[in-house]
Formats: C-alpha cells, structure tokens, sequence
C-alpha cells in the first residue's frame, strides 16, 4: 500500500474577504474530488483571506500511479484556481 499526501499552497490575490475566499477554495475542493478518487480539506491560513492550504491524500497500490496523480492535481490546481482568481508559486 502506498499513500501519496500534497499540500497546495495558493495565493488568491482577488479575495477581498473570507467569503471570498471561502467560495474559490470550495470551488477548486469540488473539481478535484470529484474528478479525482483524492481526500481533500482545508489544512492552514483558515483566517487568512488571501491565502489557502489545501491538504490532498491519496491510496493505492502502485507508487507511479499515486505520483503521476499528485503530479496532475498540482497542474490541475494552478489553472483552476488561476482561472478563478490570481494564483501565484
């Protein structure tokens, strides 16, 4: 069994309030769950408007598999959340 685990740190730079934030954080948490077989949750900067970290898990029992997954949640997250708003590195 091997257990992939990704944190995401993005930047939304257009949040102007929590509410904000909230709406593009579960916006980007829906489109990765629901399009990948992933645990995700809010993990940091909860009282931050501007700033999110997001916590992705992962099983299975091929390593590549759990690699190559994580690797496209992380393209994945940078244009979704850039689509929405500012995402920076």
């Amino acid at each position: 069994m091997h257990v992939g685990v990704l944190q995401l740190e993005l930047s939304i730079t257009d949040a102007m309030s929590l509410k904000d934030k909230r709406r593009v954080v579960l916006s980007l948490k829906d489109r990765i769950a629901h399009g990948h077989n992933v645990s995700i949750a809010e993990v940091g900067a909860l009282d931050e408007h501007r700033r999110s970290i997001l916590g992705v898990a992962m099983v299975s029992n091929d390593a590549r598999y759990v690699e190559g997954a994580l690797s496209k949640l992380v393209d994945l997250s940078g244009r979704a959340a850039g689509d929405v708003v500012g995402l920076s590195d």
